[in-house]
């Protein structure tokens, strides 16, 4: 009986805590899905893992005259699934333009009583009347036979006359063409800028040509239509590209250049082989140069010819207007060029920063995923844009027309250039679904761009990207919020969800909750996993845990599949001494008197000015012993205790994401301490928290979270004395507001 007694004291409690109970540290269980063949527990590629291949010969050609792009495109695709497959799925992407598309009629607007003649037409979908989509001409096999195909919207199904087995590969062509678009009036990827001063344009092509559509263990063949925002799920393949362009045109894209002998004149030639070696920029075109190529307009044209093995996408840039710089970066494994193609108009800005962020970009994500394994990484200059693919992005941030620019505008280019080039390694390399999850690029890479820029730029605003940076977000209206885990098209607040609420997730996980020694080595493991494959969020969250032995589900719980807020309060202190009028305890210490303090309507204590309330330590009741038959030396124990200061601090989950605790103590001899708790503290109770600590010395203040580093959104209640609330709750506006 008595055994059962004992049980039901520490069950009654219990109990009484469960009512409190949300399961926040629950396993997530079956809200992953459950490990395979192809994708194990471990978050790893299982034994049986595979995916597809699309191999790509093309021929492209611009026409600056009737501003037409035309292309050829010969695509051997390898099915390596243990599936047969009856047709063939591609995107094309360019439809989203078609007038009447899918993506605009779902295009939700309002009216205001005054809109611009640029927006009106927005909302129309009417620039001029412009014709977009892709102009599907024929679908071939290898014979030269047609193709069946069918439309829909942004997709393209082939039917081929027998299904593919397991281990095959099909050859079919298709030609097309379509009307390139003014950036300057849609809002698109790809496109081109047209400069009225010199009748020049600058064209940076991106979803150009039609591109297989993936088929993976997840969920077969990728059936999201383009909307827009969603962007790309992508096969790994090769590709050789032969791109036809006027003859004084310079050309930047994806994979290595074939033909720079014959394509580049002798001096720019030289230059190139030059740059290949050289740890100094080197300009294969000047800007005088470039200022006196723009004044041509050649009538004749050049084929460019490019390769690029294992990539899972292809992007080129043309113009006259290009000034070219070039920058060998050494890593382990090889040395990569990094480089830039800008008109006149991004300079002096550009010369001094795109390329030698490009290089740092390289330099820091290979020393913390993996070697970047291509031979160019390139930063193409377009008005009002941030846009990657592999080898080559299209970047902002242009002066004014003296050449002037801010140091925000600077700040602003670095960044966009480390974050756009990043995109090389997620998800260009470690193969993420864009179309699905926005934050596996989107947030990862913000997250490597903020430290990459921490370590290069340690001077410029790094709040973006971190717990600082996301608490107005995260207190805001809720019905305004998704969580992370949402599909891209679906997400409200596009770049705090996509981008700086996971980015500051990992800050968080980094810095506070593993450490980042730990998190660095789980995070390159799960680089090194997934390079060159395609991993999903379970993959990512499974590795995290496996390569720490750190159970992180609470986490992933809370930051990625909650909208909830970190806001804790400290709620109460109280100060504790040992009473000295006990029997043992010599006279030599103190008495504790007690006095009357300030408390609030709930009891809890305002200050420290009622002073310490009396603790006794009584004889241990032989019950407490069991079967053991030493016993502890009470007085020795309160001996030991004498004159120390025990704390028990209170704390309430306000804002329902449990987080870790930060403590900052500050003694009245004026000396401060950290402490770190980790957030499994609230694993019995998520809602309130007691905790006792014992000091040496005496407490005048205790601050939680005192580097904001932990996105609590309320700093104010985050103090003790609690009449400090009120400079606290100032500085924490200060912040914000800048």
């Amino acid at each position: 009986m008595k055994k059962k007694i004992a049980i039901l004291l520490v069950v009654l409690p219990m109990m009484a805590s469960a009512q409190k109970w949300q399961g926040k540290f629950e396993q997530l269980g079956t809200a992953l899905p459950t490990p395979n063949e192809y994708r194990n527990a471990a978050g790893a590629p299982g034994p049986k893992y595979w995916q597809q291949k699309a191999d790509y010969l093309i021929d492209v050609a611009i026409n600056e005259n009737t501003l037409k792009l035309t292309g050829s495109e010969k695509i051997t695709y390898t099915n390596n699934s243990p599936d047969k497959l009856n047709y063939l799925w591609l995107q094309l992407d360019q439809n989203v333009r078609q007038k009447n598309s899918l993506g605009q009629q779902v295009r939700a607007r309002s009216l205001r009583d005054s809109l611009s003649a640029k927006s009106i037409m927005g909302y129309t979908g009417d620039y001029n009347s412009y014709d977009g989509g892709f102009k599907i001409e024929s679908v071939k096999d290898s014979n030269g036979n047609d193709l069946p195909y069918t439309i829909v919207e942004t997709m393209m199904r082939v039917d081929i006359p027998k299904p593919l087995a397991p281990g095959a590969s099909y050859t079919f062509s298709v030609d097309w063409w379509y009307n390139m678009y003014d950036r300057m009036l849609l809002n698109g990827r790809g496109g081109y800028e047209y400069f009225p001063k010199d009748g020049n344009y600058d064209f940076t092509l991106a979803q150009w040509y039609p591109r297989m559509a993936v088929y993976d263990d997840v969920e077969g063949w990728q059936n999201k239509q383009f909307l827009g925002r969603g962007e790309f799920a992508l096969t790994f393949g090769d590709f050789e590209v032969n791109i036809t362009v006027p003859s004084d045109h310079i050309v930047g894209a994806t994979g290595w250049l074939q033909n720079a002998n014959e394509v580049l004149t002798p001096t720019q030639y030289e230059r190139f082989q030059k740059a290949q070696n050289s740890e100094e920029i080197i300009f294969i075109v000047n800007e005088k140069e470039a200022r006196k190529n723009e004044k041509s307009k050649a009538q004749d044209t050049k084929t460019w010819k490019f390769k690029a093995d294992n990539v899972r996408d292809f992007a080129f840039t043309s113009s006259r207007k290009y000034i070219w710089d070039a920058v060998s970066v050494p890593l382990e494994s090889h040395k990569p060029l990094a480089m830039s193609f800008y008109p006149k108009e991004g300079n002096p800005l550009w010369e001094e920063y795109s390329t030698k962020a490009v290089a740092n970009t390289l330099r820091y994500y290979s020393e913390k995923t993996i070697d970047y394994p291509y031979p160019v990484a390139i930063s193409v200059h377009a008005a009002n844009q941030g846009m990657e693919y592999p080898m080559i992005c299209f970047n902002y941030g242009r002066p004014d027309e003296k050449g002037k620019y801010s140091e925000r505008l600077k700040e602003g280019l670095v960044s966009v250039v480390v974050h756009e080039v990043g995109h090389n390694f997620f998800p260009m390399i470690i193969n993420s679904d864009e179309r699905q999850w926005t934050w596996m690029d989107e947030g990862l890479n913000t997250f490597m761009e903020h430290s990459t820029m921490a370590r290069y730029y340690p001077d410029f605003d790094l709040t973006w990207g971190t717990p600082q940076g996301i608490t107005e977000y995260m207190k805001g209206d809720k019905s305004f919020i998704r969580p992370i885990m949402t599909n891209s098209e679906e997400i409200r607040q596009f770049g705090y969800n996509g981008y700086g609420k996971p980015s500051a997730a990992l800050v968080l996980l980094r810095e506070t909750v593993m450490g980042e020694e730990l998190f660095d080595k789980a995070f390159k493991e799960y680089a090194q996993r997934w390079a060159f494959k395609r991993p999903m969020p379970a993959d990512f969250f499974r590795t995290m845990e496996d390569a720490s032995a750190v159970d992180l589900d609470w986490f992933w719980k809370g930051w990625f599949f909650s909208i909830d807020n970190v806001d804790v309060e400290l709620s109460n202190v109280r100060w504790f001494k040992i009473n000295t009028q006990q029997k043992g305890i010599e006279n030599t210490v103190q008495e504790t008197k007690i006095k009357s303090g300030a408390t609030d309507s709930n009891g809890n204590n305002l200050d420290f000015s009622s002073g310490p309330e009396p603790l006794t330590i009584t004889n241990t009741d032989p019950r407490y012993y069991g079967e053991f038959k030493n016993r502890v030396n009470d007085d020795e124990i309160r001996k030991s205790y004498a004159g120390k200061n025990f704390y028990e601090l209170t704390f309430k989950n306000v804002g329902g994401l449990v987080t870790p605790l930060i403590i900052e103590w500050t003694y009245a001899d004026g000396t401060k301490e950290v402490e770190k708790i980790p957030a499994e503290i609230w694993r019995m109770d998520e809602s309130e928290v007691k905790k006792v600590f014992v000091k040496d010395k005496e407490v005048v203040n205790i601050t939680i979270d005192p580097n904001d580093d932990t996105a609590d959104t309320d700093l104010s209640n985050n103090v003790f004395p609690k009449e400090e609330e009120k400079s606290r709750l100032e500085k924490f506006k200060e912040g914000q507001n800048k």
